[in-house]
């Protein structure tokens, strides 16, 4: 019989084009498995929700595999979408929530979105609460971080939340503090990038990376505006056509045509003068970033911390840690740290280590 302090967790993190389903037993990782789709598959799809009883069954068909016993989950974490802004934290998956993700109430259209509702659907069957944590919407901004340069286009709080405060979490004890002691800057580097200050914990301003910031593997990053609004209106590109050039075929995509480093990186061992000036160009703005962060700060960084997938390229890497190690020591955590940061934000809820929080009222 399992001990009665041991807790057996199901996380569901839905991506763009996978799922990812994993059991912890605590901070114990008995499986994990990711669900792959083809991307013809997901383009019948006219939007994230309708693609819940695909990944629903889906999952269902995984758990029968893996011979899971629903009934022994004591709790499931779903991902977090781009809800209305809120608290870091721990949140109980309630009708509020689910209800806003049913009728568009969203700030963006993301597959992250239908990870409360995969949770709600397997919860229920368990007899077990749902939660999500650290939710991409999460909002600690300042007050200035909010002005843009036009009333009208206020800078919103979006980011890789989970992975984040995940990674600020192990930083922080690597130069012997608590997360609410750690000021420092994280960068997310993966096909989007988020480039973080962090005081106290709080993650207090960010670049949106569907906006803003460095150029990423497959997403534009800040634009020359005015450029921007005569491209805009010249004809040449629908509403649509624009925002896949910016997010999905911008960055490298948009240069070399691919966003695979293996491939680029062959390309520059053969001799491609231009894709190691592209590559070299997408370190120098995301060290520009980590470096208008460390304004944010004032200077003073515990650590930059590097992290995502971007980080197991060693030879890339290194091109940023040559600009930016001046402000601090440069930690790097590769890989993303969401199903384990899932799994630990509701059992920080179930051993009363923090509050569960509630999702807020219209």
């Amino acid at each position: 019989m399992m001990p009665r302090d041991s807790r057996k967790i199901l996380v569901i993190n839905p991506g763009s084009t996978s799922t990812k389903i994993a059991l912890f037993e605590n901070e114990s990782l008995i499986w994990q498995e990711c669900i792959e789709y083809q991307s013809a598959v997901l383009a019948r799809f006219r939007n994230s929700l309708e693609q819940l009883p695909l990944r629903q069954n889906d999952i269902g068909d995984l758990l029968k595999k893996k011979q899971v016993d629903i009934s022994s989950i004591d709790a499931v974490a779903g991902r977090g979408g781009p809800f209305r802004p809120l608290e870091s934290g721990t949140y109980r998956i309630d009708k509020r929530v689910l209800n806003d993700v049913k009728q568009g109430k969203v700030q963006a259209d993301h597959i992250s979105n239908i990870g409360v509702l995969l949770a709600d659907h397997f919860a229920r069957q368990a007899d077990a609460p749902a939660f999500f944590v650290d939710p991409v919407c999460v909002d600690e901004f300042d007050a200035e971080a909010r002005y843009s340069g036009l009333p009208e286009l206020e800078r919103r709080s979006l980011l890789h939340a989970l992975n984040i405060k995940a990674v600020a979490r192990q930083a922080a004890s690597v130069v012997n503090k608590t997360l609410a002691q750690f000021n420092g800057i994280v960068a997310h580097l993966g096909g989007g990038i988020s480039v973080c200050a962090i005081r106290n914990g709080r993650m207090v301003d960010v670049n949106n990376a569907n906006e803003e910031g460095p150029f990423s593997p497959e997403r534009s990053g800040s634009l020359p505006v005015s450029s921007l609004v005569r491209l805009c209106f010249s004809g040449r590109y629908g509403a649509d056509q624009m925002k896949k050039k910016i997010v999905g075929q911008g960055g490298l995509t948009a240069y070399l045509g691919t966003n695979r480093l293996p491939d680029i990186w062959e390309r520059i061992d053969r001799g491609d003068d231009q894709a190691r000036q592209v590559l070299r160009a997408m370190t120098y703005q995301i060290a520009k970033e980590i470096g208008a962060m460390a304004a944010v700060l004032f200077g003073h960084a515990d650590a930059v911390v590097l992290t995502g997938g971007l980080c197991h390229d060693d030879r890339l890497m290194s091109w940023i840690d040559d600009r930016v190690a001046f402000i601090g020591p440069v930690i790097r955590i590769p890989g993303e740290r969401e199903m384990e940061a899932l799994a630990s934000g509701v059992l920080r809820v179930i051993r009363n280590e923090e509050s569960c929080l509630e999702y807020p009222h219209e």
